[in-house]
């Protein structure tokens, strides 16, 4: 008997709503087939156990969906040789040339400066009062700050940035046309500052990567160029969502707020829980291919198969979390995968948590009563991206 082919996303995402269906699919069809809006049919896995499987596994590659019509929700696909599109061992070289710069011990020491960037985003707005812009005033320029400086990028730019990292992740609200062309400034200006760091290196991760490049041989240009862009896209974009992600729950969730605000140290515990419960994509994740016939969530998925993963659902699952649907920060363990999993686990991620610890931390000690600025409707919510998060957020305190 043919599996029923389901649409997908099975429903419009409303702020950060789970769709319902996830928790019936993880109970009754934990593997279903889909048909996203664009690409061939795939398997869906929404079990916690088979998102680990798939983005852990060997037997499921990235590196076989190249120059395969790709289930996706966007009509473009990443070029080819970007570090997420590759397999080990070729994603593990391009990794391992970047990993010193995201150890726990190297992203701690760049906290002070973090808490310095947050503390004077804060400054300037309590000096300019109430309403302000919660993400262009502080959501975007914490972590573009941060990101721009390890990188060597001038931060002056980062309104430029915003666009193209928006284009990276349009669904619909850039033409594909659009998407090329936007794609195709970043890599000019990367390729700008690429050709200046090779006039004259400075203590930053680019000269690091052109050294590696023209010294040491062990990446090809388009690599070198590549892997810039990916930094400087995925190295803002996930915190600066979850920044205004993480304050509306907590504004919905006041008990939750009051707590923080009563033991600031509980933070850390909240940001883990927070990126267990905030749905940011809209999605899934990109495909893998199943590379051999392999047992999945109760049916074979054949060799040559796509298989795209829910993590929202995974997130939620109640064999591993109790009471999923809960925000409780007393979890004791919460193996979340919300940084993804596996060989692609999220490169950034120690840096990540650092920047949504200090931005919570900073704004719940030094803006007493905060709140939105108006009513919900006031904030607005963007539209068209693969992410979700608020685009526009007034906010008001006492």
């Amino acid at each position: 008997m043919t599996a029923q082919i389901r649409d997908y996303p099975f429903s419009q995402s409303d702020r950060l709503d789970v769709d319902p269906l996830f928790a019936v699919l993880r109970k009754e069809e934990p593997l279903c087939r889909v048909q996203m809006p664009y690409g061939e049919p795939a398997w869906f896995a929404t079990r916690y156990a088979d998102v680990r499987t798939v983005l852990g596994d060997a037997r499921f590659s990235r590196a076989a969906a190249t120059g395969r019509d790709q289930p996706r929700v966007r009509a473009h696909v990443g070029p080819p040789g970007n570090i997420m599109s590759l397999d080990p061992p070729d994603h593990s070289r391009l990794r391992r040339l970047v990993m010193s710069a995201f150890t726990m011990r190297r992203v701690e020491a760049l906290r002070p400066r973090a808490q310095e960037v947050a503390d004077g985003l804060v400054d300037r707005m309590i000096a300019d009062g109430a309403p302000a812009e919660l993400v262009e005033g502080f959501a975007l320029p914490l972590p573009i700050t941060v990101i721009c400086e390890l990188l060597g990028v001038p931060v002056e730019d980062r309104r430029d940035f915003r666009v193209w990292s928006d284009a990276f992740l349009s669904t619909t609200r850039f033409t594909p046309q659009e998407v090329m062309a936007n794609v195709g400034k970043l890599r000019e200006y990367m390729a700008g500052l690429i050709a200046d760091r090779r006039r004259a290196a400075r203590d930053d991760l680019i000269s690091a990567l052109v050294i590696a490049r023209d010294e040491g041989d062990r990446l090809s240009e388009d690599e070198l160029l590549s892997m810039a862009e990916a930094i400087l896209v995925a190295g803002h974009e996930t915190t600066a969502s979850q920044i205004p992600n993480f304050v509306y729950v907590l504004l919905h969730n006041p008990a939750h707020l009051d707590a923080l605000r009563e033991n600031p140290d509980l933070v850390p515990k909240a940001v883990e829980e927070l990126m267990r419960w905030v749905p940011l994509g809209i999605g899934g994740s990109t495909a893998r291919y199943a590379t051999e016939d392999v047992e999945l969530g109760g049916v074979t998925v054949r060799a040559g198969e796509p298989v795209v993963v829910a993590m929202n659902s995974a997130n939620r699952d109640e064999t591993v979390f109790p009471d999923p649907d809960v925000i409780d920060f007393g979890r004791t363990d919460s193996p979340h995968v919300g940084f993804g999993y596996g060989p692609h686990h999220c490169l950034g991620a120690p840096l990540a948590r650092m920047e949504l610890q200090v931005a919570l931390r900073t704004l719940i000690t030094r803006l007493p009563g905060l709140r939105v600025a108006g009513t919900d409707d006031d904030v607005v919510w963007k539209s068209g991206l693969a992410t979700r998060a608020p685009e526009h957020f007034p906010v008001a305190w006492d």
